[in-house]
């Protein structure tokens, strides 16, 4: 299959660049980038120093706009600061990338790749839905020919992550997360409801991790000191160090669809109130037959950290 990754690159968006660089089953065209855990300058940057480190970087990496749906400036929010870093990749420093973004944009970059692939093309993206929004919206009949568009993204049966109502990457555009649910294209959603499912000890990740920073290369080194500041800054309820391989797994879902269920719905998402943010059923649409996305529920865990972390390390030794 052929693959674009749309995301906001902090560490778990690093680990699933990684993941999809190592992954044989994909050839990641290009990678677009959003807003969410940092700006979209800041998601370039990253972006472009991973897949330096990684070897990879003769693939093009595409800038979005900063701006939302609605038109407004995005601010990271204070909490992403202490998730992911500063430079929102655990403030690891890496070599200086030899590439600069394409000028072409994010956008029309999807839009060139559909065209090409039709349904070979995956998109998976692990952003604020921005960038797809204004995908589905310009080209509709391009977008609804892509073979599968997977985000990660929005909490249905269990609670939000920033707070009760709303998942963080629905939370940054709201806006563009309901146009693209109501949108009729077909969406893979692997939210908190099946992510939270990976969610492990700060000890246990660390362990999971030790062959790369066993590897003795640079590129394993980095992943794993970005993997020790993630699960030593995501605190659980009880104020345990943890964390969960959110991200990754997205790209696990439309890679290996046998890792996982779901239940099919139409959705939308609270634009306004309290609830600002809220992955909901559409009630307009509760009694079409047709649905429109796939609420990933459960995963065979075991198995997709297993190959997560052995695609990873085929990764972090390209070079």
């Amino acid at each position: 299959m052929k693959m674009i990754l749309d995301v906001d690159t902090g560490i778990d968006d690093a680990l699933a660049i990684a993941y999809a660089v190592g992954a044989e089953e994909a050839e990641l065209k290009g990678i677009t980038c959003c807003f969410g855990n940092v700006r979209v300058e800041t998601a370039v940057r990253n972006t472009l120093q991973i897949l330096h480190v990684l070897g990879a970087g003769d693939i093009p990496v595409y800038a979005g706009e900063n701006t939302t749906f609605a038109g407004k400036d995005f601010i990271p929010a204070e909490v992403c600061k202490r998730v992911h870093g500063l430079n929102g990749i655990g403030d690891v420093e890496l070599p200086e990338p030899t590439k600069n973004a394409e000028k072409e944009d994010a956008v029309t970059f999807m839009a060139t790749m559909a065209e090409k692939y039709g349904k070979e093309l995956v998109i998976v993206a692990t952003a604020a839905m921005t960038n797809l929004a204004r995908f589905i919206e310009r080209y509709p009949e391009k977008a609804a020919g892509v073979g599968c568009i997977c985000v990660m993204g929005g909490a249905v049966t269990v609670p939000g992550n920033v707070n009760r109502y709303a998942e963080a990457n629905i939370l940054a555009d709201p806006e563009a997360a309901k146009y693209v649910l109501e949108s009729g294209v077909h969406i893979l959603m692997i939210g908190l409801d099946v992510t939270l499912k990976t969610m492990m000890s700060a000890e246990a990740m660390e362990e999971w991790i030790r062959p790369w920073r066993e590897a003795g290369t640079k590129a394993g080194d980095k992943f794993a000191e970005m993997v020790h500041y993630y699960c030593s800054h995501e605190v659980g309820k009880e104020g345990k160090r943890e964390g969960a391989i959110h991200d990754p797994l997205a790209v696990a879902a439309a890679i290996h669809p046998e890792l996982i269920e779901f239940f099919e719905t139409n959705l939308t998402v609270e634009t306004d109130g309290e609830s600002r943010g809220r992955t909901t059923g559409d009630l307009s649409r509760l009694k079409c037959r047709e649905k429109t996305v796939k609420v990933c529920v459960d995963a065979r865990v075991e198995s997709f950290l297993n190959d997560f972390v052995g695609t990873v390390q085929k990764a972090i030794h390209r070079i």
